[in-house]
């Protein structure tokens, strides 16, 4: 039986298949941490030659993928006593019928703050198109927006909104720094979750500079559709929660689904 703090047998590695070997074995280390059966007392992680023999690997490929650990904030090294796991509490974000991330994180942070980065106008693709109610090809306003508690990123998102009913959504949402606040001025008093989609997947190299990620972080993604009080669909989004930080809890009694 294998308990915390242990090697256990050797995990496999999988050589030639394009994602590198540090990489599989951070995710492999990030599991274990969540599982609780790899660090062992005080949240000390197995020594460097231990887990080089678990992952049949090299003492470099190891430090390689600690020191990808360690810049995310998932571990912490500590000179003269080993590798040690942060013991930092994921923020619970709800998936609900109204899903706000203004008020969405209550009482677990003391701070939230929304960065826009972008509102640019483009042409729908058909995905976005179809999503918001539009012909494909209609122009919508993309806006860019990362949310932080307490300072840190917990959130990436894409939206899309209709740009001849929102035409200037990405100023609203800056100058009142809430989506909610932003959409009353275009007459928007509430609105409801239509459905979510959710997966996980690999930080892409964006999301991983803007949510302070080492390369091949797992983010969650939620492709959600938010609609008005008259049912008619207004934003289209994708964002991106780092899962080491944020715990999505779907509370939502509109369609969900989890891929």
């Amino acid at each position: 039986m294998t308990g915390a703090g242990t090697t256990g047998k050797r995990r496999a590695i999988q050589r030639g298949v394009g994602v590198a070997l540090w990489r599989q074995i951070a995710d492999d280390i990030r599991g274990g941490l969540a599982a609780g059966t790899l660090a062992g007392a005080e949240g000390r992680l197995p020594p460097e030659a231990a887990l080089a023999e678990r992952f049949g690997v090299n003492r470099h490929t190891v430090r390689a993928a600690i020191a990808a650990l360690a810049h995310e904030g998932v571990l912490h090294p500590v000179h003269g006593r080993g590798t040690f796991a942060r013991r930092q509490k994921r923020l619970v974000y709800p998936i609900g019928e109204r899903t706000r991330f203004s008020t969405g994180l209550g009482s677990q942070a003391r701070e939230r703050h929304t960065d826009i980065f972008a509102g640019v106008q483009e042409s729908a693709s058909t995905e976005i198109a179809k999503a918001l109610g539009l012909e494909a090809g209609s122009k919508v306003i993309r806006v860019e927006a990362r949310g932080s508690a307490d300072g840190v990123p917990v959130s990436r998102a894409t939206s899309w909104f209709d740009a001849q009913r929102f035409p200037t959504i990405a100023e609203a949402y800056a100058d009142a720094g809430s989506l909610s606040a932003a959409l009353r001025k275009f007459g928007v008093e509430d609105y409801l979750r239509a459905s979510t989609r959710i997966e996980a997947r690999h930080a892409d190299e964006a999301d991983a500079r803007d949510l302070r990620l080492s390369p091949g972080a797992v983010v969650i993604v939620t492709h959600a559709i938010n609609v008005d009080m008259k049912g008619d669909p207004f934003q289209y989004s994708r964002t991106r929660f780092p899962a080491d930080r944020v715990e999505l809890v779907v509370e939502s009694q509109g369609k969900t689904t989890v891929d």
